[in-house]
């Protein structure tokens, strides 16, 4: 068992391994339930995964650039 404060705001920040293991992130709709002397906290929805990086997620109509491209090129007259 973990213990939190709750801060001014009324706020409590769940413990990683918490989230990690019920797969909490950044948009996730949790639901709180009052039972008997305790709460209960549902998970109601979780964002879909975010990419590690964003490589390949943007389509161009352009021809790719060449990977020896250097932009300095385009300096010299």
């Amino acid at each position: 068992m973990e213990i939190t404060s709750v801060t001014s705001k009324g706020q409590v920040t769940i413990p990683k391994s918490l989230r990690q293991q019920l797969g909490l992130r950044q948009g996730s709709k949790v639901e709180f339930s009052l039972v008997g002397d305790h709460v209960e906290l549902r998970v109601r929805s979780t964002p879909a995964e975010v990419p590690a990086c964003g490589f390949g997620m943007l389509k161009s109509k352009k021809a790719a650039v060449p990977v020896d491209f250097d932009p300095a090129d385009l300096l010299k007259p």
